[in-house]
């Protein structure tokens, strides 16, 4: 397996979709005067999935790097500076085929993105998901990240009901 710079000319704007399962969520509720957060086990695994694309617009000047096996694209992770406030966003990590999961490709592609993060000269590194991807919250925390946000509504007024809560985590560099 190789981790190689992805070519914006030749990704850009290509569509995929993203799968995960999971057996549970973090339901965030309000309390007076704050928040709680606790994990809830669904009845049955769930698969949730999502559309987006490579290099999208919104992205400012990003970065994207591939895990391939014999040409064929595994995963990746995708990243920028936001220049505004001098962080890093992790638009995308993802492996793409459930088998070539939990074989190391994931934290090959995070070491390779947070060194990108770090030669950006950015202080820290953040990272969106969802309360609903329990496997991606706790790669994240084993890779130093921790809860920093959330918003109940970023995806839709129903975000809640869905359990699909934006979370987001980061981890300082400087």
């Amino acid at each position: 397996m190789e981790i190689k710079m992805l070519d914006k000319e030749t990704y850009a704007g290509r569509r995929f979709t993203a799968r995960y399962k999971t057996k549970g969520y973090y339901d965030i509720h309000a309390v007076d005067p704050g928040f709680q957060i606790e994990y809830v086990a669904f009845e049955a695994p769930v698969e949730k999935s999502f559309d987006d694309v490579f290099f999208s617009e919104w992205l400012e000047n990003p970065v994207a790097y591939g895990a391939f096996q014999d040409e064929r694209l595994l995963g990746y992770a995708e990243g920028f500076l936001e220049q505004w406030n001098n962080r890093f966003r992790i638009s995308n990590i993802c492996i793409f085929d459930h088998s070539a999961r939990h074989h190391g490709i994931g934290t090959l592609l995070m070491a390779t993105i947070l060194k990108a993060a770090k030669v950006s000269g950015a202080r820290m590194i953040v990272l969106e998901t969802q309360s609903c991807n329990e496997n991606a919250i706790s790669f994240y925390r084993k890779n130093g990240f921790e809860m920093i946000g959330f918003d109940l509504y970023s995806y839709s007024n129903t975000d809640p009901e869905q359990h699909e809560i934006r979370i987001e985590m980061g981890k300082k560099l400087v």
